[in-house]
């Protein structure tokens, strides 16, 4: 079975929502207009597209990533592995067609049957939405956190507030960086 990880930054709150600076939101930006940047902070992110042999994505997410991360040196190693965007709406119409191949999926039972294929890590990128819903449904295996030390207030949370069973996690990497932010990665225990 394939691990599925989901990667994000967030907030010490909690808050995912306009961490690069999309517009429409009050704290958009958070990530490099209030906390000093620190390439060694960010190590993490380069190994995860190193280590990764395909991406999921949200609708949304999709729509925001597919303009700007194809021509994107820094994210090279993407264009050229499977994508995966789970969607009731969108057609083969609206992909791009310069990111390699992409595959809508309509469930997440099409998620779980991904799962269940040969290969490697599938790293889910933003999608705020589509992870709590993986994560209710049990799919999520590991999560990639960068915490940052902030207080957002409001904003699109990454975990579910779904009344449900206590879901276990088991710290397997951490480290603390001079700028506050903390690398947490963790397990999912089943």
């Amino acid at each position: 079975m394939r691990t599925l990880i989901s990667t994000a930054f967030i907030s010490l709150d909690g808050v995912v929502e306009g961490p690069g600076g999309e517009p429409g939101y009050r704290n958009s930006g958070w990530t490099f207009k209030d906390v000093e940047f620190l390439p060694e902070a960010y190590e993490i992110k380069g190994r995860e597209q190193k280590e990764s042999a395909a991406m999921l994505l949200g609708r949304t997410s999709y729509e925001a990533f597919s303009p700007v991360w194809p021509d994107m040196e820094e994210f090279g190693d993407y264009k050229v592995m499977p994508k995966y965007v789970v969607s009731t709406t969108l057609t083969e119409d609206d992909l791009v067609t310069n990111w390699g191949d992409t595959t809508i999926l309509r469930s997440l039972d099409d998620v779980a049957a991904l799962k269940e294929t040969d290969g490697g890590p599938i790293i889910i990128h933003g999608s705020a939405t589509l992870t709590r819903a993986l994560a209710d449904a049990g799919l999520v295996d590991r999560y990639h956190l960068l915490v940052f030390p902030l207080l957002l207030g409001a904003g699109k949370r990454l975990f579910s507030t779904t009344d449900k069973a206590t879901q276990k996690l088991r710290l397997v990497e951490h480290e603390t960086y001079a700028n506050g932010i903390q690398k947490n990665v963790f397990d999912v225990v089943r």
